[in-house]
């Protein structure tokens, strides 16, 4: 899943990093790629605590959603690519039907894009996208 992320580095400071769609999920680094890895491992004990707290997941919002917000002004907007899969829960083996059109569509993806890994993984992403845009499906 993709998250935008704020980048900002006040004088006499390393960068900050803010993850608008995680409420309280920063973090920073001396340089820029330091504090977009970090960023990464902020969000990953962030997903850990909701999960352990019995929260919902964070569901990321396009970054036109967070103009507005003031405490955002004089950002640098970033998008990171974090895995949100893990904390799911345990996979589970479900027959599904599809026309084989579709399929053969789906498995060309995937073939292309190795940050898919598999048919499961395009179609676990492809829901979640859907999902986190309606907000009835909580």
């Amino acid at each position: 899943m993709k998250f935008p992320v704020v980048i900002h580095k006040d004088p006499d400071s390393d960068y900050g990093v803010i993850v608008p769609d995680a409420p309280g999920c920063f973090s920073g680094g001396d340089t820029v790629e330091e504090a977009l890895d970090n960023v990464l491992e902020a969000l990953a004990l962030y997903c850990e605590g909701s999960v352990a707290d019995g929260e919902p997941l964070p569901q990321s919002q396009p970054i036109d959603a967070h103009l507005g917000n003031p405490d955002f002004a004089g950002g640098v907007w970033a998008v990171v690519e974090f895995d949100i899969t893990p904390y799911l829960g345990k996979s589970v083996r479900f027959n599904a039907t599809l026309p084989e059109y579709l399929l053969q569509r789906i498995d060309n993806y995937v073939a292309s894009h190795p940050e898919q890994r598999s048919r499961s993984g395009f179609l676990a992403a492809a829901a979640l996208r859907v999902l986190s845009e309606d907000k009835t499906a909580r």
